[in-house]
């Protein structure tokens, strides 16, 4: 066993060539052993036992050596027979917490902040806010020319710049951020993370403190370790983040086998005396078990020098030569050059054997992690976080109520010892009060025949006089006693239970609610959720750290993602295995180790969230301010805060395009209106003109006919006028050839005149006696059909 009375760490203000010797290791090696595992005040055994105390509390099986102490006599445990086996009352509150937030899942995003990324992030915002401000004239242009001025598709331009916010976070996403999402998803499922983060959930519930360890091989690429706390050694912090400490590490309990594979180069000499001198770090004795060695494994961060030699070349340019830290140009320095120097910070990491000088391992390690936005900073290789430390104590959720615990516990023995002493009640026999009694039968009563009776039927036989008729003070023979004088003890021991129990409720603030194991049938839905909801919050602090946990984790893995593209041999594997999900990745992924990521943990939202929103959701569905496919996008969006926001731009642009349907629908019942009365007009126009046409056409056939019957008229009157006409001649031919005849024979006839004379008149005389008139041989009214053919229309006008 190695003794020292002080040991301090090495300066740092030394050469850069000295930091690299492997006695500068041992020195920091030899500090480490001296800070946490010296002498009385074994800083790492007091850790291990502390946590390990703390994980049996929670699991139920804490020493019960206190609890004897606490009931024996002088140690004398001989009239004590209880089950001294824990109550496991922690161990429930630890799973409703540690499984509560197992089943939490997250998303990993990664937003590219190198020059190149915001550079393309921000024109393809600029793109947009144009297409937003052009829009009009955009449309214009299609309409009138058909040119597409677009840079974007006009369909999912945003409508506002809230909407263009919403659009970027929700919506956009460079390829390489997708392929670095992949990249790092991979390596977690690689690694079995869900079951890491399970353990470290439980080690932060529990201890109060978590840890995972990023590792980088060239063989099998980058993975996560779980670390186990207890085995943790750290530099002096105040910060539950652990971000200011300067070396860590970890004691690891190595078989000999396993450490020569690592370390080829040990001779039988060194494993022997490795064996030999190698001791126990909890107690500083010889190790037990000779085949297993422990080996404090640790990162050490300093600083190391850049110097370069700028000198300037004869055709007036300039070149720049890598030197050491001890390159310093003289004053007189002949030649034209300077030296150009820079300090980062550096990562050490070294394999020390406890219990010995010997140090299995020093140097500077190959592939640090680095930032490429601070490229002096080197990130460890161990992430730890215990989100209440004060002053190096660390303090858990078991911590609080071991206590509580304890209480819990002597009550429980407390109870068994009250349960143990009790008896069951009796009954009370007078002898003299039987003898006195007489069954009329010549007999009297025994002791067995009235305790039979009297546990049958519950019925005592008695007399209230003796024989000699005196007052019988014996009259009730058997009475029952009451054997109940420790239940109020048993009471008072139950409310105590309760009471202690309650205090730990308070103290961690893991209420009934929570549980639900003592609902109250009383309070409405709302408040137990509210309940629960306060108790989440008071629990909040341990999700919290291990999502921060997550999210280093993976920033450090995304920096290892840049080592295995860059050097790994299964580099062109490990692009395959991130394709296999997106082939449109493969070309980003070849340069994904020039970008520069930032990392943060997108967390599902819980039920109380979830519900919250859900509620909302089905508040804006029954007033139709959104429709189902909106609520669909709603319920896609894990981040909660982002999801209302959604839901209220949702809501107004449903407001808005309702406003236009009621516009529309107004245009169109208006157009329908006028259209309805313009077809009206119409209608009754055709139908008026309908009608004159018909009444024209009435009108035509009328005068048609008319016209064809004045024909017919005028034909029948031509007829009978030249009819007439014909008659008229012939009458007037043949009163001139009378005439002429008449003139002839008027000399030679003149006799015979004044006969026919007198023969005349007197025919005329007898004629006008009769009635009769002379004969006429012109027409009278029968030249016309309808009295005039209307021949004085055919006169010539003057």
């Amino acid at each position: 066993m190695i003794t020292e009375s002080l040991v301090n760490f090495p300066s740092q203000a030394v050469s850069d060539l000295e930091k690299l010797s492997e006695e500068y290791g041992l020195k920091v090696a030899r500090a480490i052993r001296h800070e946490w595992f010296s002498g009385n005040r074994n800083k790492y055994k007091n850790n291990f036992e502390s946590f390990h105390q703390l994980r049996l509390y929670a699991r139920g099986e804490q020493p019960v050596e206190k609890y004897k102490n606490e009931l024996s006599i002088n140690g004398d445990l001989s009239y004590l027979n209880l089950d001294w086996k824990p109550v496991p009352i922690i161990s429930k509150f630890v799973d409703i917490v540690v499984n509560g937030m197992a089943q939490r899942t997250f998303d990993i995003k990664c937003f590219s902040q190198d020059a190149y990324g915001v550079d393309k992030r921000t024109k393809y915002m600029e793109s947009i806010l144009r297409d937003m401000q052009s829009k009009e004239f955009n449309d214009l242009a299609k309409q009138q020319f058909n040119v597409d001025l677009y840079e974007n598709e006009p369909s999912e331009l945003p409508a506002s710049e809230e909407e263009l916010q919403l659009h970027m976070q929700l919506n956009y996403k460079q390829a390489v951020e997708l392929a670095e999402e992949q990249a790092i998803n991979v390596l977690l499922e690689g690694s079995d993370y869900d079951l890491i983060r399970r353990r470290t959930l439980y080690d932060i519930a529990t201890i109060g403190i978590g840890a995972t360890k990023t590792t980088f091989d060239f063989s099998e690429g980058a993975q996560v370790e779980y670390v186990d706390p207890s085995n943790l050694v750290y530099s002096h912090t105040d910060s539950p983040y652990f971000d200011d400490i300067y070396y860590v590490g970890e004691v690891k309990e190595i078989p000999i086998n396993e450490l020569v594979k690592e370390f080829p180069d040990l001779t039988e000499e060194d494993i022997k005396e490795i064996v030999d001198k190698s001791s126990d770090p909890l107690n500083y004795t010889a190790n037990r078990d000779r085949n297993k060695i422990n080996i404090l494994y640790f990162n050490y961060k300093t600083h190391m020098n850049n110097v370069y030699k700028l000198k300037q070349t004869g055709s007036g340019g300039e070149k720049v030569i890598e030197k050491n830290d001890q390159f310093n140009p003289p004053e007189n320095k002949e030649g034209d050059f300077s030296k150009l120097e820079r300090a980062v910070e550096v990562l050490f990491e070294g394999a020390y054997v406890l219990g010995t000088n010997k140090l299995l391992k020093w140097r500077m390690i190959p592939n640090m992690m680095r930032s490429q936005s601070n490229f002096s900073k080197v990130k460890m290789n161990y992430q730890i976080v215990a989100p209440r430390m004060y002053d190096g104590r660390i303090q858990s959720l078991v911590s609080r109520i071991t206590g509580f615990a304890d209480m819990i516990q002597l009550t429980h023995l407390k109870l068994q010892q009250v349960m143990s002493r009790m008896v069951p009640d009796g009954v009370y026999l007078d002898a003299d009060g039987l003898a006195e009694v007489d069954l009329g039968n010549g007999t009297n009563y025994n002791p067995q025949e009235a305790l039979n009776m009297f546990f049958q039927t519950g019925s005592v036989i008695g007399r209230s006089l003796t024989s000699e008729g005196d007052p019988n003070p014996g009259k009730v023979p058997i009475q029952q006693i009451q054997n109940g004088v420790s239940g109020g003890k048993m009471q008072t021991l139950i409310q105590t239970y309760n009471y202690y129990l309650q205090m730990i409720r308070d103290v961690t603030g893991l209420n009934e609610a929570r549980d639900a194991s003592v609902p109250d049938e009383r309070a409405l839905v709302g408040v137990q959720k509210l309940a629960a909801a306060n108790s989440n919050t008071a629990t909040r602090h341990i999700l919290n750290s291990m999502l921060y946990l997550t999210a280093e984790t993976a920033e450090c893995l995304s920096l290892r993602i840049a080592d295995i593209i860059e050097y790994s041999p299964t580099k062109e594997a490990f692009i395959q295995a991130i394709g296999a999900h997106n082939v449109a990745t493969l070309d980003e992924m070849k340069e994904l180790h020039l970008y520069d990521f930032g990392i943060f943990i997108e967390l599902t939202p819980d039920d109380e969230q979830k519900q919250v929103l859900e509620n909302n959701i089905q508040v804006a569905l029954g007033q139709k301010m959104i429709d189902l496919d909106d609520a669909i996008d709603l319920r896609e969006v894990k981040n909660v805060k982002l999801a209302n926001q959604l839901l209220k731009l949702k809501r107004k642009k449903k407001q808005e395009r309702d406003q236009a349907t009621a516009m529309q629908n107004m245009q169109a019942q208006s157009q329908a209106t006028q259209q309805a009365a313009q077809e009206a007009a119409k209608v009754e126009i055709e139908k008026n003109q309908a009608k004159i046409e018909g009444e024209e056409s009435l009108e035509n056939i009328k005068n048609s006919l008319k016209i064809k019957y004045l024909k017919q008229e005028a034909m029948v009157k031509k007829e009978l006028m030249m009819l007439e006409f014909e008659l008229n001649s012939r009458v007037k031919q043949e009163d001139t050839k009378i005439s002429g005849n008449l003139d002839a024979m008027k000399e030679d006839r003149k006799d015979m005149r004044v006969d026919r004379q007198a023969e005349h008149q007197k025919s005329m005389i007898e004629q006008r006696k009769a009635g009769g008139s002379g004969k006429s041989f012109e027409s009278s009214g029968n030249d016309i059909v309808t009295g005039g053919a209307q021949s004085d229309k055919f006169a010539p006008s003057i």
